[in-house]
């Protein structure tokens, strides 16, 4: 995936509104599928890849974030948001309709990527914050992504077999980013990355 530099949020508008910024970030909001609400103004949508394109069955998807931006390196003060939701590109191979409507990660870099994206999720959350985590294990494996993230997990999807879309949530909690990345062993039980395999 070749990511974008960001574009200074002044250029958006957002600068003065820093200190009134909506409860809730969704740092790669792509075409915004799985929202009730397209609009939701609690939530501000990032994007690094703004796109308008028609897919082959005939559908538009329409990528219009509010900030263009890159989500290993937002543009937000620390501790700014109570929600965070991270899901991104799930690809690292391929073309055609599913890279158009999810992105694709670099073959060659997604593990940096990645944690550079859950160190920036962290970052941005205030303390006892909540990040929500989807990932689709198309080939790359939960227990692999989960590892990139220093925080341990509080909830996710424990039936892998019957879908391969996960959600996982986390809490930012005080020390979080101070600590160094564990090994997947020392938080996730053995029973848990089995069915995540």
């Amino acid at each position: 995936m070749t990511m974008t530099c960001i574009v200074p949020i002044a250029v958006h508008g957002w600068c003065e509104m820093m200190d009134n910024l909506p409860p809730a970030l969704d740092v790669a909001c792509g075409g915004r599928s799985f929202y009730f609400d397209k609009q939701d103004e609690r939530v501000l949508k990032c994007d690094a890849h703004p796109r308008h394109c028609t897919l082959c069955d005939g559908r538009t998807l329409d990528v219009s974030p509010d900030v263009v931006s890159d989500f290993r390196e937002l543009p937000f003060p620390d501790k700014s948001f109570n929600l965070v939701i991270f899901d991104p590109p799930h690809l690292e191979v391929g073309a055609g309709w599913q890279v158009d409507k999810y992105g694709k990660l670099d073959s060659n870099s997604w593990h940096e990527d990645l944690s550079k994206g859950f160190r920036e999720c962290l970052r941005v959350l205030k303390p006892y914050g909540v990040l929500v985590f989807k990932w689709y294990e198309y080939h790359i494996p939960l227990k692999d992504v989960l590892a990139l993230c220093p925080a341990k997990p509080i909830v996710g999807n424990r039936r892998p077999k019957t879908s391969k879309t996960h959600w996982v949530l986390f809490m930012r909690e005080p020390e979080t980013l101070e600590q160094a990345v564990k090994p997947t062993d020392d938080y996730i039980d053995n029973q848990t990355l089995a069915l995540a395999t």
